[in-house]
């Protein structure tokens, strides 16, 4: 009996609910009630899962820790790794840029190793006699000079550095021409000139390039600047240090240079060919033109021969006349005689009709 009462409380309310709004605030705080019902009861099932995502959002962010951490190290590897192409890439445009400027055929080498020993220069490049390497060959670098090849392997190379204190260079001051021996003291940065006189005109900044007077280096090439010039009136020589131009302890690409290897006597025999075959193709009109001139002059002269043919008629009176026109034809025809091949065979005629009439008479 409860429950039918109750049933039918309900639905009176719900239909009076929706009809009327008259329970519209009585609704809002019961709403207001029930929420912090709602609340304290969905509480535990919260914490619950507050507990449990906080658990496993660490394990979670431990783990993308150390992942990040791994690609990080990853990056920055591959960043150095950038650094040093990017490094190598200007290394390898400056020795670009410096082999254009280069006339002889040029080759790129890489440095592998150094000589142990503190007293000699020398490194040993990639490029041996297979590649076509010979002794004395000239090495520089994107700034200048650095040495020659010393020793010859099947696929490497030793290579004497200008500083070593073996070591020496023809030079000449790019300002004046001034020629000096550049020698090597055994100081990575430090070149010597030896025996320049006191007076010479050289001075600190002077750029030296090799002079080619050694019939090693080829010319034009910087070999070092002058850093000191040092004057004593009681010595016959100067002290004139400079530094190299090259950074012999730290360029890792070098040049090897392959210049004209033909004999000055060589060069000139393959000059004059060349010489001769230009005029001969320039110059063949030009020799035809100047041989008939002086055929013409003897044409021009004998032409004023021709008044001396009136003597004749004083010695023989009758047989003058016929004898005119004889004389006169060869002097007429021989102007033309400029020309041999066709003024000779018309001048014939006249000369020989005159005789054959006189043998029949």
């Amino acid at each position: 009996m409860r429950l039918l009462v109750l049933v039918v409380l309900s639905v009176a309310l719900m239909v009076f609910d929706a009809r009327f709004t008259l329970l519209k605030p009585v609704r809002s705080q019961m709403s207001l009630v029930l929420m912090q019902s709602y609340w304290i009861t969905d509480l535990p099932q919260r914490l619950w899962q507050g507990v449990a995502s906080q658990f496993g959002s660490r394990t979670e962010l431990v783990a993308e820790n150390e992942k990040l951490k791994s690609e990080n190290l990853l990056l920055q590897g591959r960043m150095q790794k950038l650094a040093s192409l990017t490094e190598q890439n200007v290394r390898l445009r400056e020795l670009l840029n410096s082999s254009a400027l280069v006339n002889e055929k040029v080759e790129v080498a890489e440095l592998i190793g150094m000589d142990p020993n503190p007293f000699t220069h020398r490194i040993i490049i990639n490029k041996g006699e297979r590649d076509g390497v010979v002794l004395g060959q000239p090495v520089l670098d994107a700034r200048g000079l650095m040495g020659q090849v010393v020793e010859l392997m099947p696929y490497t190379s030793r290579v004497l550095l200008l500083t070593d204190s073996t070591h020496s260079i023809p030079v000449q001051v790019n300002r004046n021409g001034l020629r000096a021996i550049a020698s090597g003291t055994g100081n990575p940065e430090r070149l010597e000139l030896r025996h320049v006189a006191d007076t010479a005109d050289i001075k600190e900044g002077d750029l030296l390039v090799s002079s080619g007077l050694g019939q090693r280096f080829p010319a034009g090439y910087p070999v070092a600047t002058v850093k000191e010039v040092i004057h004593d009136s009681g010595q016959p020589f100067a002290i004139v240090r400079a530094v190299p131009t090259a950074a012999l302890n730290r360029s890792r690409y070098l040049l090897l240079v392959f210049s004209d290897n033909r004999t000055a006597e060589e060069r000139a025999n393959d000059a004059a060919q060349a010489q001769e075959s230009l005029d001969a193709q320039g110059g063949g009109p030009i020799i035809p033109a100047t041989v008939p001139k002086p055929a013409i002059v003897p044409a021009a002269v004998a032409a004023p021969a021709a008044p001396v043919a009136p003597v004749a008629p004083t010695t023989a009176p009758a047989a003058a006349t016929p004898a005119k026109p004889v004389a006169t034809h060869p002097a007429a025809a021989k102007p033309p005689a400029a020309q041999p091949a066709a003024v000779k065979p018309a001048a014939k005629p006249p000369v020989s009709a005159p005789a054959n009439t006189g043998g029949r008479e």
